[in-house]
């Protein structure tokens, strides 16, 4: 099982961060032991002093795949969840800064908070609405059809890389409005289903 993530697919969250607007995905990935389910505590890691939420709508593949051509692309995903890819900002920046990988300020352990997943069948395909709560405020308000890159593109592009498996899982990547967490804040993420707006995932950092 894989945890393919996307960054910078929303515009203006490239921009709050000073960040060139991509021209193809921007792709990195997370090991499984990143992976925070069931609605379970955060705990702050020492090694950072600026953690950030991040959250995104994400992708479980159905079926195997290499080189997926784009008019395929919709039936390599049946389900879709929401979630936090957490992110060491301070660790970030410095490895940028010294041009090395930043796989340790993404892919820590706990640093990727998943819902359960929910049949795609019960979401606007083309548009999904989402948001997260900060401690009861909004904090991130987005929708899919912003996306720079599309579901489609996504797998189309990373299959080229990548064969995709059944069980793997894509973060597409996260609207503006990101910031820091501190210990007691608690995070909630929602997502529009076609009938109404649904509680996902429910997270306390400790």
């Amino acid at each position: 099982m894989k945890i393919i993530c996307i960054g910078r697919n929303y515009v203006d969250h490239a921009k709050e961060l000073n960040n060139p607007v991509p021209s193809q995905p921007l792709v990195f990935m997370k090991p499984s032991s990143a992976l925070l389910v069931n609605d379970k505590p955060l705990y702050y890691p020492e090694f950072t002093e600026d953690l950030h939420y991040e959250v995104e709508v994400v992708l479980k593949i159905g079926k195997n795949g290499r080189h997926v051509q784009p008019e395929f692309a919709s039936k390599y995903y049946t389900q879709v969840a929401l979630g936090i890819d957490f992110t060491a900002r301070d660790v970030q920046a410095r490895c940028k800064a010294k041009g090395h990988p930043w796989e340790i300020a993404k892919g820590f352990d706990n640093s990727a908070v998943l819902s359960p997943f929910v049949d795609i069948s019960e979401v606007n395909r083309e548009a999904i609405e989402f948001r997260l709560d900060k401690n009861g405020e909004t904090v991130q308000r987005g929708n899919t059809k912003d996306m720079i890159f599309s579901f489609q593109d996504i797998i189309v592009y990373v299959s080229k890389f990548f064969k995709l498996h059944q069980g793997d899982m894509i973060y597409t990547g996260t609207p503006a409005g990101v910031g820091p967490v501190k210990i007691g804040d608690k995070l909630e993420g929602f997502m529009s289903l076609k009938t109404e707006e649904k509680p996902m995932f429910s997270c306390e950092i400790r």
